[in-house]
């Protein structure tokens, strides 16, 4: 490819808050261009592949296309990546960015800026991307263009005239984004095939058929069927298979130029060896050395803050559900997951996550393409345990937690909290936070009606509910974002659960000191419910170390002995009576309390 071909490459990725409508746009710019006929498009959001994406209207998985279009007699390529657009699919979207040169930022005529809409610009801002704004859904009548567009150029910076109004749904105006979109977004560096060969993982897949299919953005140079390459991270050495680009499946080509977005079939069996980040290295007519190539900058690999353990009802399914977690990490490079024994539930893993709609989805994948009947454990975060030698040791379950008397300190991790709201519902919002441990930071207002308000608050006291709260105390006018801040010290104790006696380790969780006693009484009240009553008393208890802070007692069945006796003297009963009464000593001592099934799913499980 020559210098001037490159010069027609455009490579821009769909970013916004979820639902403003990026896959709708994508799926009609397919149409305009001709990627695909009209007749073909069998259902709306043609990228999103996935039947879960089809069934919530998300974007789960950044989707590459290539399209052509003709523009003042000119053949243009545009690659386009649709992005997910909710905060715990974040990650997918900073993947995307890094293969583009511009991003077109879409906003709801209807809604205005949302929360994950500021995110996803900074974002955008910081990696040089040109931004091209996109007001869309005017179409519906509570669409108002004029006073979104100022509230865009006030927050955003972004001059009134260079906002774009479209309706993806029906059409309106899109051509107009695809001539800002090579006009303005820039083309990739030029360079010359005969250059080193370089290009940046930004997704791999696995497919049954090909095995690991990476997929690449070409930084310099070309690639060709039949070429060996290495993978400068993990050092590994493969034969190109087949490649080619997504038009949006898979199209075979003889090769792929400079600054193509394309894929490459791998030939390895796991993702683990062709991770997202890695650079693909060939060498050019400079004969280099593998060992003195330089990797381009990759990815900061994704940690999860969201921990639960993943166990089958039925004990034979363990297998299964290890081969299908592997095979579900290979497509989602944000799942973790280690092997956990619980003495309720069995053998299982302690899965990580971004998120709680993130648990969700692996969850659904899971029950569904794998046929897995699943018990999910209530969701916890991570800690750090310092100890007392300095060292800092990572706990992602309660039950990993060293001896107190080692522990100097536990950190927590906290989060920058946005939320942007209607300005009536402030005093709401920040009860809420207050609430949970929220530390008010900042409070901006973006136009006279609504206002950004900023937190920092520990992950613990969002990760579950958070949300929900946030809708009701908001009417659901409320959107919100979060991003990791850094792990802080607090005053965090581990609770345990003691039932006769003795600890129940898969009941253990961390809590912060002040709330102890209100978990504790409402865990052993619970477990009091679901626990059945044997022949001796069982006193549950919920504990910080060595001191009880909580307690209930589940009441000894009552066994008549007396009733068969009829007649004769007193004594006879009471001699009954003093035998009973000696047996439930005994049992007491000897006796062990088997807690159903169902008592640890009630407590261990999520509260739907």
């Amino acid at each position: 490819m020559n210098k001037n071909s490159v010069q027609n490459i455009r490579n821009f990725c769909i970013i916004a808050h979820i639902d403003h409508g990026k896959s709708t746009l994508a799926d009609r710019f397919l149409e305009v261009t001709n990627t695909i006929e009209k007749r073909d498009m069998k259902h709306g959001q043609l990228l999103d592949t996935m039947d879960l994406e089809q069934e919530r209207g998300i974007t789960i998985k950044l989707q590459p296309v290539r399209m052509e279009w003709k523009y003042e007699d000119q053949s243009y390529l545009l690659n386009l990546i649709d992005t997910p657009g909710h905060v715990d699919f974040s990650y997918e979207v900073s993947r995307s960015l890094v293969a583009c040169e511009g991003a077109i930022l879409i906003i709801d005529a209807t809604q205005g800026i949302q929360a994950q809409t500021l995110a996803n610009c900074y974002m955008a801002i910081e990696h040089d991307l040109e931004i091209i704004p996109v007001l869309n859904k005017i179409d519906l009548p509570s669409a108002d263009v004029e006073k979104v567009s100022k509230e865009v150029e006030s927050t955003l910076g972004i001059p009134h005239e260079d906002i774009i109004s479209v309706s993806a749904k029906e059409g309106t105006n899109v051509k107009a984004v695809l001539q800002a979109i090579i006009e303005k977004v820039p083309p990739p560096q030029p360079s010359s095939v005969d250059d080193e060969f370089k290009a940046l993982i930004f997704d791999s897949v696995y497919d049954p058929y090909k095995g690991v299919v990476a997929y690449i953005r070409v930084m310099s140079g070309g690639v060709r069927k039949g070429q060996t390459l290495h993978l400068l991270h993990t050092k590994k050495e493969i034969e190109v298979m087949e490649c080619g680009y997504f038009k949006p499946h898979y199209t075979e080509a003889p090769g792929l130029q400079p600054g193509e977005v394309g894929y490459v079939v791998t030939g390895l069996k796991t993702v683990a060896e062709a991770r997202v980040g890695d650079t693909l290295w060939a060498p050019g007519k400079e004969k280099i050395e593998v060992e003195k190539a330089k990797p381009l900058s990759g990815y900061a690999e994704v940690k999860p803050y969201v921990f639960a353990g993943i166990f089958c009802i039925d004990g034979d399914d363990y297998p299964l559900l290890r081969d299908a977690l592997e095979k579900l990490q290979i497509n989602d490079a944000a799942l973790s997951f280690s092997p956990e024994q619980s003495g309720a539930l069995g053998f299982g893993f302690r899965c990580g996550f971004l998120g709680m709609l993130h648990l969700e989805i692996v969850q659904e994948r899971l029950e569904r393409e794998y046929d897995l009947n699943l018990i999910i454990t209530a969701p916890s975060v991570s800690y750090i345990a310092v100890l007392n030698d300095g060292e800092e040791e990572f706990i992602s379950n309660p039950s990993q937690l060293p001896d107190p008397s080692t522990i100097t300190s536990l950190k927590e991790p906290w989060m920058k909290l946005e939320v942007l709201a209607p300005k009536e519902y402030i005093g709401a919002i920040m009860k809420l936070s207050q609430d949970r441990r929220g530390l008010n930071k900042n409070m901006q207002y973006i136009d006279q009606d609504r206002v950004i308000l900023e937190f920092e608050i520990p992950l613990a006291s969002i990760v579950v509910d958070f949300y929900d709260s946030l809708m009701s105390v908001t009417s659901g006018y409320a959107s919100m974002n979060y991003e990791f801040i850094e792990f802080r010290e607090d005053k965090l104790v581990k609770l345990d659960i003691l039932v006769g006696g003795s600890i129940v380790e898969a009941l253990s969780v961390i809590v912060h000191r002040d709330d102890a006693y209100h978990v504790g009484v409402h865990m052993a009240k619970k477990l009091k419910k679901l626990i059945p009553r044997t022949q001796f008393e069982v006193p549950v208890q919920a504990a910080i170390g060595s001191k009880i802070i909580a307690r209930e007692t589940i009441r000894a069945l009552r066994k008549d002995v007396t009733a068969k006796l009829y007649g004769g003297d007193r004594s006879r009963k009471d001699k009954l009576l003093k035998k009973q009464k000696e047996g439930k000593k005994r049992m007491k001592k000897v006796g062990n309390v088997d807690i159903p099934q169902e008592a640890f799913l009630s407590i261990l499980k999520r509260d739907d």
